[in-house]
């Protein structure tokens, strides 16, 4: 093992022990394992699995479409960046063909428990746009919601009094996590629709009057919000699957 070369850096070889040596230095060691280990028990998972097949015309068509992407449909000219990459062809259809079946695997162990776990996460993955008017008295709060139901502008009322610092939105606050809302600021939202005024409500010594702008529901037909949550899941099945490992370092 000690004698094994690992690296070769202006001649001089690194081995085994010595690059370990220099991850624990560096605090990387703990990294470098996990990143092992993950790898095992994704390719372990894989192999074992008669349900993860994907065709090699699969990896092959998007190795083509890859190349005329990047404008190297010229076979000398793949060759030369599969070189300076570090690659061949081969090493880089079965990169291509491991990520195909990764996502496979992912969909596999993630699907039976998605609709839960979106359930679950429901509170803050969706959203709601709302404009505040924040100031340090009721009495203002009051006056000020007052007279836009009057038809006052709610826009010159937030830039002129509005002590938050979106008053130079017009007080537009953007999308926020319903589920980081202060309870009594959720309830009184969620009961209200488009358009209506919220409040006055005391918020740490201060009072705000809202309006709700617009209610962004989260969807599992959102497909970058599935995959994301399709991510954690995998995730989660994936440290419980390295916890459960027996993990000895042999370094002399």
């Amino acid at each position: 093992m000690e004698s094994s070369s690992f690296l070769t850096v202006n001649d001089q070889p690194i081995t085994i022990s010595q690059a370990v040596k220099y991850l624990q230095a560096s605090g990387k060691m703990g990294q470098f394992i996990g990143t092992i280990l993950r790898q095992q028990v994704i390719e372990q998972e894989i192999e074992t699995r008669e349900d993860i097949e994907i065709s090699s015309s699969l990896a092959e068509q998007t190795i083509i479409e890859f190349r005329l992407k990047n404008q190297l449909s010229d076979p000398k000219a793949f060759q030369e960046w599969l070189k300076s990459n570090g690659s061949d062809y081969a090493t880089f259809h079965a990169s291509i063909t491991f990520s195909f079946k990764l996502e496979k695997l992912k969909a596999l162990v993630t699907e039976p428990k998605l609709s839960e776990y979106f359930i679950e996460r429901k509170l803050f993955l969706d959203r709601v746009v709302l404009s505040r008017i924040l100031v340090d008295n009721r009495e203002l709060a009051e006056e000020l919601q007052t007279q836009i139901e009057e038809r006052g502008s709610f826009e010159e009322f937030a830039k002129e009094y509005s002590l938050a610092e979106e008053r130079i939105f017009n007080g537009m606050m953007g999308p926020i996590s319903r589920g980081t809302l202060p309870d009594i600021v959720r309830a009184a939202v969620d009961a209200a629709t488009p358009g209506q005024l919220v409040g006055p409500i005391e918020l740490e010594g201060r009072f705000a009057v809202f309006r709700v702008e617009q209610f962004l529901p989260a969807s599992l037909e959102d497909t970058q919000l599935k995959q994301t949550l399709q991510n954690e899941l995998f995730e989660k099945w994936l440290g419980s699957k390295i916890q459960n490992l027996t993990v000895k370092l042999e370094v002399s």
